[in-house]
């Protein structure tokens, strides 16, 4: 049965998923904008392409899986996942509007979890008892792995290439280093794609389940992964200017050789994490990349002032998107 209800909280999903593009623009294409190797407008239309193009390979929906699992079934209801999704969207526009690179999958993980937990309260429960746990842990313990992968992947990926080419002509090796950011940028939207549309799959596929439209044992209609790969990539098309300049600029200098490596460091952190349904943040994962190719030049080289603001944002997200989605369900609950 289609409730109005439902059909909000579908919308409100679908948008938030093309929030989560826009945001997260920045994350595919801030390296290969700041070394101009594409227009900004170019930059968004290729990461867009490649986003959408996700949809034809990732059919597992591991990550969606995961994201459905964070709160328990018996407290999940249109009503929750209406609260976390509000709290999803404030906290992400808040974050872009002052230009912070923070975490769209965490952030739509706490406000899940957070408006989940209000409810046990609302029910007498413990509620811890509301969460799933270990599904939990295991996504916040990617706040630290996933940029600490990524920055190690990206200085063995620089030091490799760096020794590769110690002979090479700079002119050339600019010149080829540029084509190639065209290739490992593709593959970071790819993978950008293919972590994180996942993640509204799941809340939409779960809200289709709370409010009886589908079974529990249902397989995941078409029209869901379609509708979440088409919105993020307009989403991205939409760019995320703010965010571009933090992670093309301010963390530190890159070139395009470092763009390269930065790049494929996170497409393949992102490739493993989706591999073990870990719903990890583009966001972590590609900074962490970035970081990595600033400390093969020297560790100076990366604005360490910027990176400890950026980790605050890392680190409140989740609870403050869960205190936010907590005092939207209470509004709800007692006003509405």
């Amino acid at each position: 049965m289609i409730t109005t209800l439902l059909v909000v909280v579908i919308v409100l999903a679908i948008a938030f998923d093309y929030i989560n593009g826009f945001h997260d623009a920045a994350n595919s294409i801030a390296t290969i904008v700041s070394t101009k190797v594409l227009t900004p407008f170019m930059a968004v239309l290729w990461a867009a392409i490649f986003n959408f193009a996700a949809y034809f390979y990732f059919t597992d929906h591991k990550v969606a899986n995961t994201i459905a699992k964070t709160v328990i079934e018996e407290y999940i209801t249109l009503e929750v996942i209406f609260a976390g999704l509000v709290a999803a969207i404030s906290w992400n526009l808040f974050t872009w509007y002052y230009g912070i690179p923070s975490s769209s999958s965490h952030t739509l993980i706490g406000g899940f979890a957070g408006s989940g937990m209000a409810y046990a309260l609302f029910l007498g429960a413990n509620p811890i008892e509301a969460i799933n746990v270990n599904a939990t842990l295991k996504i916040i313990s990617f706040i630290v792995l996933a940029p600490v992968i990524g920055m190690t992947i990206s200085i063995i990926i620089t030091l490799i290439i760096i020794n590769i080419c110690r002979n090479a002509r700079p002119r050339v090796a600019e010149k080829w280093f540029k084509i190639l950011q065209l290739i490992s940028s593709a593959g970071l939207s790819f993978a950008h794609g293919g972590n994180d549309a996942q993640k509204v799959m799941g809340i939409i596929f779960v809200a289709m389940i709370a409010g009886g439209a589908v079974e529990a044992t249902s397989d995941m209609p078409e029209w869901i992964p379609l509708s979440c790969y088409a919105a993020i990539s307009l989403g991205t098309m939409s760019g995320g200017w703010k965010i571009v300049k933090t992670m093309g600029t301010k963390i530190t200098k890159v070139t395009p050789l470092e763009g390269v490596s930065a790049e494929t460091a996170g497409a393949i952190t992102l490739g493993i994490t989706e591999h073990f349904g870990i719903p990890a943040s583009t966001t972590h994962t590609i900074t962490g990349s970035i970081i990595g190719v600033g400390v093969v030049k020297r560790v100076s080289a990366v604005r360490w002032g910027v990176t400890i603001s950026l980790l605050w944002a890392w680190v409140l997200t989740i609870p403050v998107s869960a205190v936010l989605g907590g005092l939207t369900l209470m509004v709800i609950h007692y006003f509405l």
